[in-house]
């Protein structure tokens, strides 16, 4: 079994959805502005990177065919956020949930077919998966939500659909970031593993 995908491939989609998720989380203020720069920027970069994998990078067939068709989806959805900041939280939760589920579908339908023939399979599966239960999640908070608590500082704060959503995102980039790192590595541990016979071999 051969891994079409190189191994920075993942590495390099972890790179915007790591750098954001720490900005989600250092950021107070989880309002929708702040939801569609973040994702529109995630989204374009991220697409960019797997819509280039397919055109350049050796995939062939229905491989190529839907990591492109990923690639222009995200693009497409992320020029929409960066063009409408103030477009309000509910297209916000439209445009989210819809690329959640469309990029989601693609790519869990790639790792499923790709079973036994790609090494990068088991990491499609889980990707496309989690980003599947991230549209459902938006889709579950109601826009309207709100609720005021008060803090171990007796400060009344208040806890917002927005505030759930894009904390939401914040978690999904978080652990999507941190396993492409682990699945980059891991392709390119286990290629080095396979030349490694063949090296000591050639040897004198």
């Amino acid at each position: 079994m051969e891994a079409v995908t190189p191994w920075y491939v993942p590495v390099a989609r972890a790179v915007p959805a790591l750098a954001l998720s720490v900005v989600v989380a250092f950021t107070p203020d989880h309002s929708a502005p702040l939801g569609y720069v973040t994702f529109g920027i995630f989204a374009v970069v991220t697409g960019a990177i797997l819509a280039a994998s397919g055109l350049r990078l050796g995939a062939r067939g229905v491989t190529r065919s839907v990591t492109i068709a990923q690639g222009l989806v995200s693009v497409l959805a992320g020029i929409v956020a960066l063009s409408l900041p103030a477009g309000g939280l509910p297209f916000f939760v439209f445009l989210l949930s819809a690329f959640a589920a469309i990029t989601g579908f693609l790519e869990l339908y790639l790792g499923l077919r790709s079973r036994g023939r790609d090494q990068s399979a088991r990491d499609w599966v889980f990707v496309g998966a989690l980003t599947a239960v991230l549209a459902v999640v938006v889709l579950l908070v109601p826009p309207e939500f709100q609720q005021v608590f008060s803090g171990p500082d007796n400060v009344e704060r208040q806890l917002t659909a927005s505030v759930i959503i894009v904390g939401a995102l914040g978690a999904y980039w978080a652990i999507v970031g941190v396993y492409l790192v682990i699945a980059g590595l891991s392709l390119k541990w286990a290629k080095t593993d396979a030349v490694a016979p063949v090296t000591e071999e050639a040897s004198p």
